[in-house]
């Protein structure tokens, strides 16, 4: 196309040249300036026509990088996977020089593939140079599509080097559509530093929806990520597998993201992640699966907020620190602390909502199947959680209980979460009347309160008890 610019632009002159004489040609009743003078006109035409034919289309200056200007077919017909790695071997080409991201990785300031709205078959993953260490690269603005004979254990892109360091940094993945065809997965982000996932729509995966292992800050959020396509109620529901989300590592974060089918939600198994906004509905508990997984026993560090539990719940697994604040559990879902080596340490479970359909299912379970019973129990806090056609589970409470006696006891068994634990009672005895009775604390077991007074008299007992030892000295 460069090489004919020259004759086009000389034909098209010869053109316009013909035109203007012709056109001036006669007489006119308007006056004409100097700058309509055909000659003038002519020079002026020739210099901008000039300057474009000196200029070729798709300059090295630019580093945006187009895939169909590579030659990928945009239709999804044929297999366009050697074109777009050509692009995105370009792009890594166009570093800044004298400027790095983290040292040993090149800054290729800004450099982009922009798929143009268009569908792309691929029979491998698009993959990253490995050569060379490069960050600030974009690639968006299109869909994926794998062929028939798409490798079943790979992903259809994949941030991943051989290299045993750091290679990629901030790296944006944007505005794409990625169809596995039921074979593997969708991205990959592996060893990878500051990465960010933005506004994708994931589908029809066989392993992991998106899978982020070691490397650290990975951005996953505004996404949409489901192996079926559907919007709940699916018949294939209970045959529903792979991950949606995969996470190995630390300080990761996904917020505002729907997982609409996989068996399981998000795997974590690492520290400081934190996930926001997440609405799984992925598969429900009844057909054995979970929205939330947390695989970091005896070190989690992991909060989730304000997220949608829908017939799905949380499994966590000898939880040390995670905090779960402001989500909203629907149809019996609950969250399941389950034993390992019996740890259950700096949990908070508060501020959420519970809501099922009255069949006796607790909002908090404990699975000890294993035979390792919860024996390290340190600053766990199950409070202030709102509960509707669900059994209340907590580890504060309040009762009160009347008699006229000398024996009171308040039986807080059905609600506390553990069997036998209450650390902290306050109470206080109100008599009727103008008595003035003695009293005690008798008896604190299985979770009763007991108060005894010297003498008969009719009053109530106010309890308040607490299972967290929370600030205990």
């Amino acid at each position: 196309m460069i090489s004919l610019l020259p004759t086009l632009v000389k034909l098209l002159m010869g053109f316009l040249c013909v035109t203007v004489f012709y056109v001036n040609h006669g007489d006119s009743s308007y006056p004409s300036p100097s700058t309509d003078d055909p000659i003038r006109r002519m020079a002026s035409l020739q210099t901008l026509l000039t300057v474009a034919a000196s200029t070729p289309q798709g300059s090295s200056s630019s580093r945006v990088h187009h895939a169909t200007e590579y030659g990928a077919d945009p239709t999804g017909i044929s297999d366009s996977t050697e074109a777009l790695q050509q692009a995105i071997s370009d792009a890594f080409i166009s570093s800044i020089e004298g400027t790095h991201l983290m040292e040993g990785i090149a800054d290729l300031g800004g450099s982009q593939l922009h798929l143009d709205g268009g569908t792309y078959k691929i029979s491998r993953p698009l993959s990253l140079p490995d050569t060379t260490g490069a960050g600030n690269f974009m690639l968006h603005g299109g869909s994926l599509l794998a062929s028939h004979d798409f490798p079943t254990d790979r992903h259809m892109i994949e941030l991943w080097s051989k290299s045993n360091s750091f290679m990629y940094e901030d790296i944006t993945l944007k505005d794409l559509m990625t169809n596995s065809n039921f074979r593997g997965g969708g991205i990959a982000v592996i060893s990878s530093l500051r990465t960010t996932i933005d506004n994708c729509y994931i589908s029809r995966f066989t392993s992991n929806g998106i899978l982020i292992k070691g490397g650290h800050e990975t951005f996953v959020t505004n996404s949409f990520i489901g192996q079926h396509i559907n919007v709940g109620g699916d018949h294939r529901e209970k045959n529903f597998s792979g991950i949606g989300i995969n996470i190995n590592g630390n300080d990761n974060s996904v917020s505002n993201v729907v997982i609409f089918s996989s068996a399981v939600g998000i795997m974590v198994q690492g520290q400081a992640n934190i996930f926001t906004g997440v609405h799984c509905y992925n598969k429900a508990t009844g057909w054995g699966g979970i929205g939330i997984h947390i695989r970091s026993p005896g070190l989690t560090q992991t909060r989730i907020l304000n997220s949608y539990f829908d017939f799905t719940g949380i499994v966590a697994e000898d939880p040390v620190q995670l905090h779960i604040s402001g989500s909203f559990f629907l149809g019996n879902a609950f969250v399941m602390i389950k034993s390992l080596k019996g740890v259950m340490s700096g949990l908070t479970i508060v501020d959420n909502m519970f809501s099922g359909d009255y069949t006796g299912v607790q909002i908090v379970q404990f699975d000890q199947s294993n035979g390792h019973y919860f024996t390290t129990i340190d600053q766990v806090v199950v409070d202030r959680n709102v509960v509707r056609g669900m059994i209340l589970k907590t580890t504060v409470a309040k009762g009160s209980k009347w008699s006229n006696g000398t024996k009171w006891t308040v039986d807080f068994s059905k609600v506390l979460l553990f069997p036998d634990l209450i650390q902290n009672v306050q109470y206080t005895l109100q008599a009727a009347g103008s008595s003035f009775p003695n009293y005690i604390l008798r008896n604190v077991s299985h979770n009763c309160v007991t108060v005894e007074s010297d003498v008969p008299v009719s009053a109530t007992l106010h309890v308040l008890v607490d299972q967290s030892m929370l600030g205990y000295v």
